[in-house]
């Protein structure tokens, strides 16, 4: 045999001993006595590919191996991944006790610090405070609901006897909204540039938190510094100006509670956060609703005759008003079903703060938990059929007083 082929052979085995002992190093790593079973893939990388990639196809490998409560080790952490629909009712019920918020590394980076979803005790109760004045239920009835019913007119007013591509058009919707109702007065080229640069701010979010060059991470983390270079031009020029401003942004920046004051980094990462939390959430909801309507041409006609009544009762010009917003009760199914049936967000993360037993098990302090609720969408003692697309069975939950 030629020297050169055992050189390759050699080399190539030695390569493989070396990944081997890297994947049994990382088992080795975060064994602890106590955990649930499962395993913790490669170093660094974990099994971050199979978590993103596989999805549910992923969790049912592993339930069906290790049962409703398991290890991994994915976006940079070790997670529990918890599918017990019981133990993710205590875990929810129970925040506080151990558990905080603790979405991935890479998220909590690019979306800030300050962000509302990762912060908890008197931090998180200083910015609850200082944004509840535009999410509360008088915000959304008597200003939130007429700026979106505006923005939506707007929005659809040309697309008549055209062909729509709805994946890109209710991405377009879903941020442009927001933008209007965080910065109302910048012009449309400023929105469009700056949803050019949002989108790699998504793809970072859920990416492993490694910054090389060309990777998700790495772009989410170069946009970030431009959307904040970009929302402080506003707050500058917004403070050199006596005017005001009926949006987010203006209500954020002239809070006088001393209580819930926020500074320009922590405003900015709020601002960051609420066009993200409701960009991919949003969009896809109203994309897969407008498929699911589609494809259930007798719950179609129910949504077109109950908005058909509304209208009829209104001038042209009315906008939407909280009466009749009360009075989509068959819209309001739909948007539930939507919701459970394409499942929008299969789960939360929580991270410990002390080691915390849950079922028996000890999970190690700075772990993160997976609350996986996709599967309890189609428990079948819940939701009968769960796989038909069934508006009714949210008739009793859509009155709304």
């Amino acid at each position: 045999m030629p020297i050169i082929i055992i050189v390759y052979y050699g080399m190539a085995l030695a390569f493989f001993t070396l990944f081997a002992l890297l994947k049994k190093w990382n088992e080795v790593r975060y064994s602890r006595k106590g955990i649930p079973p499962g395993t913790m893939g490669w170093p660094i990388f974990g099994e971050t590919a199979g978590f993103l990639k596989q999805g549910p196809d992923f969790m049912k490998c592993k339930r069906a191996r290790y049962g409703n409560l398991f290890k991994s080790h994915a976006l940079g952490s070790p997670v529990i991944i918890s599918m017990d629909p019981e133990l993710n009712r205590y875990i929810l019920k129970n925040e506080g006790k151990g558990l905080v918020p603790g979405y991935p590394v890479s998220m909590r980076n690019i979306l800030g610090n300050n962000n509302i979803a990762e912060v908890h005790g008197a931090l998180h109760k200083r910015i609850r405070g200082s944004i509840l004045s535009f999410i509360g239920p008088a915000a959304i009835r008597d200003h939130l609901l007429p700026e979106v019913d505006k923005f939506m007119r707007s929005f659809l007013h040309n697309w008549a006897d055209k062909t729509i591509d709805i994946q890109d058009k209710t991405k377009q919707m879903a941020f442009f909204v927001s933008m209007k109702l965080i910065v109302e007065n910048e012009p449309s080229p400023f929105h469009e540039a700056f949803k050019a640069i949002f989108d790699n701010i998504v793809s970072g979010t859920f990416s492993l938190p490694i910054k090389i060059p060309g990777t998700n991470y790495f772009r989410g983390l170069k946009t970030r510094k431009k959307v904040i270079a970009t929302l402080k031009e506003v707050l500058t020029k917004r403070r050199c100006s006596s005017a005001t401003h009926a949006d987010i942004l203006d209500q954020l920046m002239r809070n006088k509670d001393f209580k819930y004051k926020l500074n320009d980094e922590e405003i900015i990462d709020q601002i960051i956060t609420f066009l993200y939390s409701g960009y991919e959430t949003v969009s896809t909801t109203t994309m897969m609703a407008v498929k699911y309507l589609h494809d259930n041409p007798i719950v179609l006609e129910k949504v077109r005759e109950e908005h058909f009544a509304i209208q009829r009762r209104k001038e042209p010009q009315d906008l939407i008003s909280w009466d009749d917003y009360k009075d989509m009760v068959q819209t309001r199914m739909v948007i539930f079903e939507t919701l459970r049936y394409a499942n929008i967000v299969n789960g939360v993360l929580r991270k410990t703060t002390r080691d915390v037993e849950l079922n028996g098990f000890t999970i190690p302090q700075g772990w993160r938990v997976y609350i996986y609720t996709r599967e309890t969408n189609y428990d079948p003692n819940l939701y009968p059929e769960p796989f038909n697309f069934n508006p009714c069975r949210w008739l009793v939950s859509c009155l709304i007083t």
